[in-house]
């Protein structure tokens, strides 16, 4: 499994508040070791297929983060909350 942070990924980083940064980080983490060793995918990361090859992680309420999945390519795409997430899908 390969894992990619998106131009687009870092730049919404740096939108965030500190805490939600922590939350987004912690969850990207916690994605990438779950992907990684073929682990069950735990329900705290709230993982789900939005459209096609997006799928979204939930940290909490407000952090999320949006990833492209293409065969073994991770793309880490954006990180927000869940307007970020509907108006980046709306205008793809």
């Amino acid at each position: 499994m390969r894992f990619e942070f998106k131009p687009s990924f870092d730049r919404s980083i740096k939108t965030l508040h500190a805490p939600d940064k922590e939350e987004v980080k912690e969850a990207a983490g916690q994605l990438i070791d779950v992907l990684s060793k073929d682990r069950q995918v735990h329900q705290v990361l709230g993982l789900k297929r939005l459209m096609g090859d997006y799928w979204e992680v939930r940290k909490g309420i407000k952090a999320r983060i949006l990833f492209r999945w293409k065969g073994d390519l991770i793309e880490f795409v954006l990180a927000g909350n869940h307007d970020d997430v509907k108006r980046f899908l709306k205008n793809s």
